[in-house]
């Protein structure tokens, strides 16, 4: 089965050797995000603006891949204060529909950047 790579202006840029997602067949499997503001390439000041700015930016890919936050199947989320799972909760009921995604938490000494919260996703479109 063949790989496509979406790619979308609308999310950071990949900073690294990677792409902001793969899709094979009906499954897209999502690179991590980070608050970063793909226009400017900086982080978002505070916690609740860097979880948005997460969820954003994962919806913005999902879109590019021609599909939607509700198709994920499971997201990770990576925080370095796990004192901040109740603000990515609240979160995700805005970006998230029921019947929700599995998901894992998982608290880190550090993030890319200086970032406090990173997630990712896979999601099953079709």
């Amino acid at each position: 089965m063949a790989r496509t790579i979406i790619a979308t202006p609308n999310a950071p840029a990949a900073i690294g050797t990677y792409s902001q997602a793969v899709k094979v067949g009906e499954t897209v499997y999502m690179s991590g995000q980070i608050g970063l503001n793909p226009a400017t390439m900086q982080l978002e000041e505070g916690i609740d603006a860097q979880i948005a700015r997460v969820f954003d930016n994962l919806k913005a890919v999902a879109e590019a891949a021609g599909g939607s936050l509700n198709d994920a199947v499971k997201v990770n989320v990576f925080l370095t204060d796990l004192g901040n799972f109740a603000k990515v909760n609240e979160a995700m009921t805005r970006y998230f529909a029921e019947p929700f995604p599995a998901r894992a938490a998982i608290g880190v000494a550090s993030l890319p950047r200086g970032a406090q919260v990173e997630a990712d996703a896979v999601l099953v479109i079709g």
